[in-house]
């Protein structure tokens, strides 16, 4: 079902960190637009819905009004200026979300073509699990991945076992 590579690899291991920590069927609402990854938690018992494009720095009506088992945010906090608000917001108990981490060999990711895909954030672990705590959350499990790539060079070999993504399973603090 999944090669090895990117996004591939990714879906992968965020689906079975998903199954493992909050098993379907349950109610997510999945940070961010309708993507790849929604239909790929749909086709796995999910029953997802997605934010709409709002500015999740500024809006958090869909965060503050969603019967949800599960808020979920895929790669979406680093884009935010501002991810303490949102997260503060959410009014689900149980949160999965992942980021990029920061790489000491390579610069933050910005595209060259769409000014608006960009990471304000690439956070260390710590750095999230701090974030994640401010806001309210308890963090009950973590996990984190290597994301290789097949170029040569100094940079593609520290990728190789250099953790670049981190997940968390998180619950709001009673």
């Amino acid at each position: 079902m999944y090669e090895n590579n990117f996004p591939n690899k990714r879906y992968k291991h965020t689906l079975e960190f998903l199954e493992e920590v909050s098993p379907a069927p349950k109610k997510i609402l999945d940070l961010g637009v309708k993507n790849p990854f929604s239909e790929i938690m749909i086709n796995a018992g999910y029953e997802v819905e997605n934010t709409q494009g709002e500015d999740l720095d500024l809006d958090f009506a869909a965060v503050q009004k969603a019967n949800v088992d599960v808020v979920t945010a895929f790669e979406i906090f680093e884009h935010l200026l501002a991810p303490f608000n949102v997260l503060s917001e959410i009014k689900a108990g149980k949160l999965v979300a992942s980021v990029p981490l920061k790489l000491w060999f390579s610069s933050a990711y910005r595209s060259k073509t769409d000014p608006w895909d960009r990471h304000y954030h690439e956070f260390e672990d710590w750095q999230f699990d701090w974030l994640l705590e401010k806001a309210g959350w308890e963090i009950k499990a973590q996990k984190k991945w290597t994301n290789p790539v097949k170029k040569i060079g100094i940079r593609p070999l520290l990728r190789k076992f250099t953790p670049r993504y981190y997940i968390v399973y998180a619950e709001r603090k009673k």
